[in-house]
């Protein structure tokens, strides 16, 4: 009999854990392991956002995060952004990672958001596949202004 997957929130006990995890999502791109504990007490000052945790018997499976942005327009209706969504190359193609992404979803509806966004710099079919199976519609043009040069792939 399969675990079942258990999701929720991430606290700061998750961090060692979740620092791995990232590993999975672009492995010869570092993760910020150095300034860990100072990323997670600012990231924890941004109100209602949060990383979501997708756990097979307490082991760390997939994440995300949301970011919930105030917003002055449509009514004063939040706005939510999600980014690093990563699921352990063991475990993929299970439906762990569309799991977490849709309570994470859930959640910024539950908040007041009116839309949540991603973006992905992927141009895999399967990546792509992966967020229109999961509800999100390429329905706006985006744009960037970068620092870092993007990823490959």
């Amino acid at each position: 009999m399969a675990a079942e997957l258990v999701i929720r929130r991430a606290i700061r006990e998750d961090l060692p854990e979740l620092l791995q995890l990232y590993r999975h999502l672009v492995p010869d791109e570092p993760v910020g392991t150095e300034h860990a504990d100072e990323i997670w007490e600012r990231f924890s000052h941004y109100g209602p956002s949060g990383i979501f945790l997708g756990l097979i018997d307490g082991r760390q499976v997939a994440t995300c995060t949301l970011v919930v942005v105030p917003n002055f327009v449509r009514g004063g209706a939040n706005y939510a952004l999600i980014e690093n969504v990563v699921t352990h190359a063991d475990f993929r193609g299970r439906g762990h990672g569309k799991a977490v992404l849709l309570a994470a979803v859930e959640a910024a509806w539950s908040l007041g958001c009116y839309k949540v966004m991603l973006l992905t710099g992927s141009k895999d079919p399967a990546t792509l596949g992966f967020y229109r199976n999961a509800g999100f519609q390429t329905t706006k043009t985006g744009f960037e202004m970068r620092r870092l040069p993007p990823r490959e792939g």
